[in-house]
């Protein structure tokens, strides 16, 4: 999602006359666009600005600007700590930002705030259609940061991945801190399928993924679009945070454990090729080792292609940061991440090498240290052998060997020689 926002605030920008600076020493502007969902990447923004504040005794015209979840409807508070910075601006409010530089610079900002579909997108690149989370999860800042759910329109939503498509985009991720619940605030009410269904009209558009699920909004309607629409991917990210019954009912997620399991079943057994994916959190206030051990055994039954695993951090303002004493110590966290992942390691391991022989259609999407990558339908990260292909080009590929995290693709691999893999 933050990505998705700095894109669009660079359109603002740019419109004004301002260059993109790589450098963050030279910048006359510098925007520091942060996540407060862990402990580590708030002090990681708190570090930075300290750094700036420093720099900016020296450059006292530069323009030093704060959006995203760190900052909540009020922030005075952050005014006092950071008086280095010029404006504060919530997630999605790129107003502020872009009337300040304006005044600063004396450029004019008219036109600057409409359509900001980015110029030059990735070929796979990131599309908010709602902003915002009811939930309230007893761990989570984020519906206090970024507000209640707002869905955006189905038709604008189509006009804007249209001209994504149009500037060379492939492949759209479908964005909300909620995805499932898309559109129903909006009237007449839709849902996820619907949008899904309509940009999958988009000709040249290949692939449709969509960000973050919640196992109560998962709908029957959606799975079976999943199923049913040839450009959206066979993956689903569903986290499941915590896999025992008492800690989920603490964190105040809606469902039990086996609600879970019948949810991942009815996936399985509607979308038989599905990839799998998922979020856990350890260490949450009071989790005994056998509420943990539950979700072990829950990672063991389910066996997901990708666990994204955190230690509890208590976000201050959240229900839990006031009423759940954070009971585990920092070792044992730390011990329970490592046993996690671990075992998603071997998992992974497991999954990705029983893969090798078979061929995927891969989407090239970027290059790292000389070579092509791309992703499968299903999410599996390939990197490739051979030559041939552009970004952007959709190649059938044989996967020749792999790893926990990533997959090795051979352009050149024939029939004979995934049959030869397949033997050995």
């Amino acid at each position: 999602m933050n990505v998705a926002d700095s894109q669009r605030l660079d359109v603002s920008l740019e419109r004004m006359g301002l260059e993109r600076e790589e450098r963050i020493e030279a910048a006359d502007v510098v925007v520091v666009n942060t996540c407060v969902v862990r402990q580590s990447a708030e002090d990681t923004a708190t570090g930075l600005l300290g750094r700036l504040g420093k720099e900016k005794l020296d450059d006292p015209d530069r323009v030093i600007a704060v959006m995203g979840c760190m900052v909540g409807p009020d922030h005075t508070d952050l005014k006092r700590r950071f008086p280095q910075v010029d404006v504060w601006a919530r997630p999605q409010e790129f107003q502020p930002i872009v009337e300040t530089v304006g005044a600063r610079t004396g450029l004019s900002i008219e036109g600057c705030l409409a359509n900001l579909t980015p110029n030059q997108p990735d070929v796979a690149t990131f599309v908010p259609i709602v902003h915002g989370c009811d939930k309230f999860c007893t761990f989570c800042i984020i519906p206090y940061r970024r507000g209640r759910e707002m869905s955006r329109p189905v038709e604008e939503l189509f006009e804007e991945v249209t001209r994504l498509v149009e500037r060379g985009v492939k492949e759209v991720t479908l964005l909300g801190q909620n995805v499932d619940s898309y559109g129903h605030d909006l009237r007449p009410r839709v849902d996820l399928a619907d949008l899904m269904e309509r940009i999958h009209e988009i000709d040249g558009l290949e692939r449709i993924r969509f960000l973050t699920s919640h196992p109560n909004d998962m709908s029957r309607r959606i799975i079976r679009a999943i199923s049913d629409l040839p450009k959206v991917c066979e993956n689903v990210n569903l986290p499941f945070q915590a896999g025992d019954d008492r800690v989920l009912a603490e964190m105040r997620r809606g469902y039990t454990s086996g609600q879970f399991m019948e949810r991942i079943d009815e996936i399985r057994d509607t979308i038989p090729n599905v990839t799998l994916t998922t979020d856990l959190i350890v260490g949450f206030p009071g989790e005994s080792d056998a509420e943990f051990d539950h979700s072990i055994r829950l990672l063991e039954q389910v066996r997901f292609d990708k666990v994204h695993s955190a230690a509890y951090s208590e976000r201050r303002g959240t229900y839990a940061s006031r009423r759940m004493p954070d009971t585990v110590s920092r070792d044992e966290k730390k011990r329970r991440l490592r046993v996690v992942d671990d075992l998603q390691a071997r998992i992974q391991s497991e999954i990705n090498a029983d893969l090798v022989g078979q061929h995927f259609d891969i989407l090239v999407d970027g290059e790292t240290r000389g070579r092509l990558r791309g992703r499968t339908r299903g999410d599996k990260l390939v990197y490739l052998t051979g030559g041939g292909p552009a970004l952007g080009d959709t190649v059938t590929t044989g996967i020749t060997g792999a790893s926990p995290w990533s997959l090795e693709g051979d352009l050149r691999a024939t029939q004979t020689q995934k049959e030869l893999v397949k033997t050995k």
